[in-house]
């Protein structure tokens, strides 16, 4: 048996069977759990002891549940699906083909096409092909070169967790941004209570420093980290209000103005604190790609031929795609019935929004 994980074209690496996965390069990753253990095994060794007898037990408890977060948020972000879109079929890759030939009297390649679509809030929005998956992206989609993939809700690729961020760990990461920045202003904070107990017991300053050296190499830590940590985590915390994504904020996608038209986010809500409700504590949609389903060994592989194709003999294109790609994902802007170059008028469901 040959499970569909096995078969995505992407730079991903999967895990445990399919159930997780990670971004091709894992070394920054690494780097960032190293330092987040070691200057919390540091606090654990050479603070919480003396901080224990001096203030109370429930520090170190509380520096515990801390970094116990941090660390299940940002394996979270790591190992989760972000939203990658299944890449077009066989079937779907020779329509789009015989479809541009026929509705492209110009010559614009499909690479180059673009689609109109009407949401149900009467936003038209243009959809882009992408010429890696073979799709016309939907809505906030955008393809990320490091992974090879097209992200549902694409904020951005993080090399801190090794994977691109989107709609279906994005809350998780601002959940380990926004506990990372407790964990060091945490540290940060008992880090100088420490040093100026022990200054009180001590002739000097420096004989209380020299006591406990790497409290000092702890602050340092945690102060140039949670300028940056902190800093990030604000940031995202003003998207999250306006509802939009930091690939969204640096091209100027919405509230910007074309044409003399002010093209306005579609996806707000209109409140802040609605938006991030409704992103932080919405429904989790489940995966587009349905990792650890089982493809036969008999029909696993479709082969279609790869040949150029002209107006008047269109050939097969040839690729190897899975036949379990096949069936028809709701999820999905387009179906292998159901086209966006069909003339006639079709009773269909109208697409959920990716917020």
């Amino acid at each position: 048996m040959v499970k569909k994980w096995e078969l995505i074209e992407s730079k991903n690496r999967f895990y445990c069977d399919g159930r997780c996965l990670s971004g091709h390069d894992i070394g920054v990753f690494i780097l960032a759990i190293v330092l987040i253990s070691i200057t919390s095994g540091l606090f654990f060794a050479f603070d919480c002891p003396y901080l224990t007898i001096r203030l109370s037990p429930a520090i170190p408890v509380f520096a515990a549940i801390l970094f116990l977060c941090v660390i299940c948020f940002i394996f979270r972000t790591a190992c989760s699906d972000p939203g990658i879109l299944p890449r077009g079929t066989s079937d779907e890759i020779l329509y789009l083909e015989r479809s541009n030939v026929t509705n492209s009297p110009h010559g614009v390649a499909l690479p180059g096409r673009t689609i109109e679509v009407q949401m149900h809030t009467g936003h038209v929005l243009q959809l882009k092909f992408c010429s890696t998956c073979k799709v016309f992206r939907p809505p906030r989609v955008s393809h990320c070169s490091l992974c090879d993939a097209c992200i549902a809700n694409f904020d951005h690729h993080c090399p801190w967790v090794g994977n691109c961020v989107g709609l279906r760990n994005y809350r998780y990461f601002y959940s380990f941004l926004f506990s990372l920045s407790i964990l060091c202003l945490y540290i940060l904070s008992f880090n100088i209570t420490n040093l100026v107990l022990r200054s009180q017991d001590k002739p000097s300053f420096i004989d209380a420093i020299r006591d406990t050296p790497a409290t000092i190499v702890e602050a340092i830590i945690c102060f140039f980290s949670i300028w940056s940590i902190g800093g990030l985590c604000g940031y995202h915390t003003y998207l999250i209000c306006r509802s939009i994504t930091t690939n969204e904020d640096i091209k100027h996608t919405w509230n910007s103005s074309r044409h003399g038209v002010t093209v306005k986010n579609p996806f707000s809500k209109g409140n802040g604190c609605v938006n991030c409700f409704s992103t932080l504590c919405g429904p989790l949609p489940p995966s587009f790609l349905n990792l650890r389903a089982t493809v036969k060994a008999d029909d696993h592989i479709n082969r279609v031929k790869n040949e150029p194709m002209s107006t008047t003999n269109i050939e097969p294109i040839i690729q190897y795609q899975p036949e379990d790609n096949r069936r028809q994902n709701n999820n999905r802007m387009h179906s292998t019935t159901i086209h966006p170059y069909s003339d006639q008028k079709q009773n269909r469901r109208t697409p959920r929004d990716y917020i």
